[in-house]
């Protein structure tokens, strides 16, 4: 009996909405609406008992109201997510979505309020699910490849870049995502792989910016998304590299407290798939990229934590003929020796492998010839470059001229550096065995000099002015002979 009243109580607010539907506000008539979708099913209220029923009342009502407006469809189809698999069998899922598509479209091109993109944040309000079907249909209406960018990028900045947000690039603070629950997560990659899908190809490309797409990628990395998306994210990047800034590059490898390194092996591949394109033609595109890869390893640098073989592993990315001088590789150089004091000569020369010290200016020359954290090579590289061009008699000699004369005069100088500690080394012998000599025994013994000195002595015939021949030591009898008495007779 109860039910029966109440559904009749809901029968009757139908009816009267539906007939005084003027009279009510319009947030209210789509949420009553929203409730007569199962109505007529669950009350058995359809045109098969009889013409005009609830059924058709209620389909006039989601055409006539509902669905006129943006904001009506957008909230209907929302909560159409709770009424599924009813909804979508009763069609309402599908003449929501081409209604939202058409409007959006509709508004991109001739917009009615302000914002003029205030259709795009409606469209952050649903489901990823909605949101990829009404991107389908705005497509297949003819939408232009901008119109469905900003639609990508509002959704993505509400539902995943708001992680990274407000945020400087070299901070080191904590992850957001590690706040996030495992079901949190989970939607979080489901949503990053669905708009990933919907991102424009490579041809209609350049409406979507690369720090988006940097942006993706770093949300990507945290989420720890599978493979395949991140590949692709990476080669959208790579073909708009030329346009990257050195902040762009820093967001992919952003570090955060709790990770013990930088992720820069993106950037890494990001870069080579650069060159590999470009490698085949000397382009201005493949300079650009060269200086933004000098700036990024000039803010790597500063870690502590960047190894040499991550260093080397992009600064040996960009051919050594790309650059016209070395100048900002050098100052990426240094900065990465001044924050890793504890390396020795051999990994300083690894460090310094990628630059070319003869295509330093003259400013960057002097400052390396007096930077002792450069290893010998380097320095005796930049302090030969003017003493060979004067040599050679030209303004500017040959490059391999010149460096076969470096190479010469750096063997030279390592030869003379290696006898240098090895007299240094037999000094230290040596005196560290007259100090072990004279502490093992009471009595003096001579010492090595002493003893070649006295040997020295003995050798000499002519010692203090004398012409006796008594002290030379021939190993022989000298025992006096008997004197003997010679007789006249």
């Amino acid at each position: 009996m109860a039910t029966h009243v109440k559904n009749t109580h809901r029968l009757s607010l139908a009816m009267y909405t539906t007939e005084h539907c003027e009279d009510i506000p319009t947030d209210i008539l789509v949420q009553v609406g929203e409730a007569k979708f199962p109505l007529h099913k669950y009350l058995e209220m359809t045109d098969e008992y009889c013409e005009g029923n609830l059924a058709n009342l209620t389909h006039g009502f989601l055409t006539h109201v509902a669905l006129t407006s943006l904001t009506g469809a957008i909230t209907v189809l929302k909560s159409c997510q709770h009424l599924l698999p009813v909804a979508e069998r009763l069609n309402i899922v599908n003449q929501c979505v081409d209604v939202v598509s058409a409007k959006a479209c509709n508004e991109a091109t001739f917009p009615s309020c302000s914002p003029p993109n205030y259709w795009a944040e409606e469209l952050t309000n649903l489901h990823i699910t909605f949101f990829q079907k009404i991107i389908d249909s705005m497509k297949s209406h003819g939408a232009k490849a901008i119109t469905i960018a900003c639609a990508i990028t509002t959704y993505a900045k509400r539902s995943l870049l708001y992680i990274l947000f407000n945020r400087s690039t070299n901070s080191i603070t904590k992850s957001p995502i590690s706040d996030l629950s495992f079901t949190s997560r989970h939607e979080k990659r489901e949503i990053l792989d669905s708009l990933v899908a919907l991102l424009p190809d490579e041809t209609q490309q350049q409406f979507i910016s690369i720090n988006f797409l940097c942006s993706l990628l770093r949300v990507a990395i945290l989420l720890e998304q599978n493979s395949d998306c991140r590949r692709r994210l990476e080669k959208q990047i790579t073909a708009m590299l030329e346009h990257a800034t050195v902040d762009d590059l820093l967001i992919v490898s952003l570090r955060f407290e709790e990770e013990k390194s930088r992720d820069m092996e993106s950037v890494r591949r990001i870069v080579m798939g650069f060159v590999e394109n470009e490698k085949s033609r000397s382009s201005e595109a493949m300079l650009r990229v060269a200086k933004t890869v000098d700036g990024y390893l000039s803010e790597i640098a500063r870690d502590s934590e960047v190894s040499i073989s991550q260093f080397n592993g992009i600064a040996n990315l960009v051919p050594k003929n790309v650059r016209e001088v070395d100048d900002r590789l050098y100052r990426a150089i240094d900065l990465y020796l001044q924050a890793h004091p504890n390396i020795d000569e051999i990994e300083r020369e690894k460090v310094c492998n990628a630059m070319d010290p003869l295509k330093l200016s003259m400013e960057a020359r002097l400052h390396a010839s007096q930077n002792k954290r450069l290893p010998l090579q380097i320095v005796l590289h930049t302090l030969y470059f003017d003493q060979l061009q004067v040599r050679s008699g030209q303004s500017t000699p040959s490059a391999q001229s010149m460096r076969l004369q470096v190479n010469a005069d750096v063997r030279l100088a390592k030869e003379n550096e290696e006898l240098r500690h090895e007299l240094m080394w037999m000094k230290m012998y040596v005196s560290d065995m007259e100090k072990n000599q004279k502490k093992g025994s009471k009595m003096k013994k001579p010492t090595f000099f002493s003893s070649v000195s006295k040997t020295l002595g003995k050798l000499n015939p002519f010692k203090q002015g004398s012409k006796d021949t008594t002290n030379i030591d021939d190993r022989m009898d000298r025992t006096k002979p008997k004197r003997r008495r010679f007789s006249m007779s």
